[in-house]
């Protein structure tokens, strides 16, 4: 059996302090404690980011021998990311220590993968949803991901709701259909969503393709420079030179009904053609503290940091260049995980992040196995020693002496790294506890949205939000009126107007008034709701029947 890694030039590097026996973890990170797991004191209780435990004990809870949930439908492509050695005026290394950023000019190797968030593996690009953007950096330090969205923020700001979001969004487990009601009922009971729906059910909800869109990492993180000190910082990635476009409802239907992988086709064309997508990588950052003085929570991912405060700093720009030579091998095996960081990007606190931080590399172990990091698309580009043993698809031992498979050992086994100095030591105290937030702020920002929308995709907006909801029961539209009133009084009188309602009575009464309310509503299916931005769906089924055409059996 092959001993070492995948092979090729790249695949030997090593970090500083690093030799041919150093333990690594699969990423290619180098482990300088695998005795303690990462807890608050040293007494405990843990915590979830425990990122080289979990991926420790996660491998050896399957060492004996399906489509994504979320982001099942992708493309993507291979490329660079090319630092500029600054953050913005600023030298890098004032914020991060990450050698990624270091070095101006310097060229790392990337693997993106865009994607549609809610829907299977085969529908169709236009849809209403959110859009993936998840990077690849192939760093000398090992792997780091940067998954995020093309919109900056989310729809929850705790991880315990994720499920839930997704199962709202998914289609009806009996009728097997996406359900506008469903996703309402949902949603009107979340009022921190109330931001993301705004930008989810205007334009920016259907991009135009792949490569004109924006990026976002969504989540908060940290920075940590030499000296062992912090930064909040938000990543976002800005299209160069090939702009930002987004499409209406109705001309994203005109398209689903020609071509239903537009996207997949425009990123693959453009690039053979030699019409290479850049983006600029910019960050916005923050002294890493509670920052009282701000109206939200800076570890919030419903809201935006506001750009006049907190300015965009330019630090790199990306570039795709190459296609990929077979999909499956290098994009639907492509496994991300928000907890793939490198020596000078941290954690934050922001309780979504932590809670992706298992799930998505969980995710990955289960989908496309244990050994995932193994696959060339995975493998980090540089030396790899682990003691990970057997699992599904094992097929290589990453040691130089396949007899020991332990730590710590006499026997010519894996050691640890020299311990570093002054290393970031994030502070935690307090009582363990189940409460939210206190700076919620949920509708501020999703009304200065609204007013900031150009006048077309305001009425967008307003269209698609009012065609979702009539199908949806009377409650489910009052707690929507009511919701969307709080952002803003015009925002929510003309979806109510939208329904054929009376906006200033639905914002005064009661659920149970509400649901004896019986709304102007338009041709509906007889049951439940409907994709959400559709208004003929009913209408198509009836269509089928009418103009199929009759065929003897044969």
């Amino acid at each position: 059996m092959k001993k070492g890694g995948p092979g090729g030039a790249d695949d030997q590097r090593f970090s500083e302090g690093e030799s041919k026996d150093t333990l690594t973890t699969r990423q290619g990170h180098v482990i300088d404690d695998n005795q303690n797991i990462r807890t608050v004191g040293n007494r405990g209780p843990s915590t979830l980011e425990n990122y080289d435990f979990i991926e420790k004990i996660s491998h050896f809870d399957r060492e004996r021998v399906p489509e994504r949930i979320v982001h099942a439908r992708g493309a993507g492509a291979h490329g660079y990311f090319e630092t500029y050695g600054k953050a913005g005026d600023d030298p890098v290394e004032k914020y991060t220590r990450a050698k990624v950023f270091s070095g101006e000019g310097k060229k790392t190797p990337v693997l993106v993968r865009f994607s549609t968030v809610t829907h299977s593996k085969d529908s169709p690009e236009t849809l209403r949803d959110p859009r993936g953007f998840a990077v690849k950096f192939y760093t000398e330090d090992g792997n780091w991901d940067l998954v995020g969205n093309n919109l900056k923020i989310f729809f929850i700001r705790d991880a315990m709701k994720f499920p839930d979001l997704i199962h709202a969004f998914k289609p009806d487990p009996v009728t097997n259909v996406q359900d506008s009601e469903r996703i309402f009922d949902f949603i009107s009971n979340t009022p921190e969503a109330m931001h993301m729906i705004t930008f989810l059910f205007s334009p920016w909800g259907i991009p135009a393709n792949y490569r004109q869109m924006q990026g976002s990492g969504v989540n908060t993180y940290r920075w940590v420079n030499k000296d062992g000190k912090a930064f909040l910082v938000k990543y976002h990635w800005e299209p160069l030179h090939q702009g930002i476009k987004n499409l209406t409802q109705e001309e994203a239907n005109r398209i689903q009904a020609e071509n239903f992988s537009h996207a997949t086709q425009d990123l693959y064309q453009a690039i053979d053609e030699g019409d290479y997508p850049e983006w600029e990588l910019c960050v916005q950052i923050m002294d890493d503290h509670e920052h009282p003085e701000l109206d939200f929570d800076p570890l919030d991912d419903t809201k935006i940091w506001p750009a006049d405060e907190f300015p965009f700093l330019k630090v790199g720009k990306m570039v795709l260049n190459k296609n990929p030579d077979n999909y499956h091998n290098e994009i639907e095996q492509a496994a991300f995980g928000t907890g793939v960081l490198v020596d000078g990007l941290d954690f934050s606190d922001d309780k979504m992040l932590q809670g992706r931080t298992f799930s998505y590399s969980d995710t990955q172990r289960y989908r496309v196995g244990a050994n995932y990091l193994q696959l060339p698309v995975n493998a980090p580009k540089k030396h790899v020693a682990t003691n990970q043993e057997g699992g599904q698809m094992a097929y290589h031992v990453d040691r130089p002496n396949p007899h020991v498979n332990y730590e710590p050992s006499s026997l010519n086994g894996l050691d640890e790294v020299e311990r570093e100095e002054g290393r970031f030591k994030p502070y935690a105290e307090g009582k363990l506890v189940r409460e939210s937030i206190e700076r919620k702020n949920d509708f501020k920002q999703a009304g200065e949205r609204y007013n900031l929308l150009e006048d077309w995709e305001r009425d967008d907006l307003i269209m698609n939000l009012v065609n979702s909801l009539k199908p949806c029961q009377p409650h489910i539209q009052t707690r929507m009126v009511q919701l969307l009133t709080k952002c803003d009084t015009n925002y929510g009188q003309r979806v109510a107007e939208g329904l054929g309602m009376n906006a200033d009575e639905m914002n005064t009464m009661n659920e149970e008034f509400a649901k004896e309310i019986t709304p102007t509503k338009g041709k509906l299916p007889k049951k439940g709701g409907s994709p959400i931005g559709n208004t003929g769906a009913s209408d198509a089924v009836e269509e089928a029947i009418r103009k199929g055409h009759d065929a003897d059996p044969y």
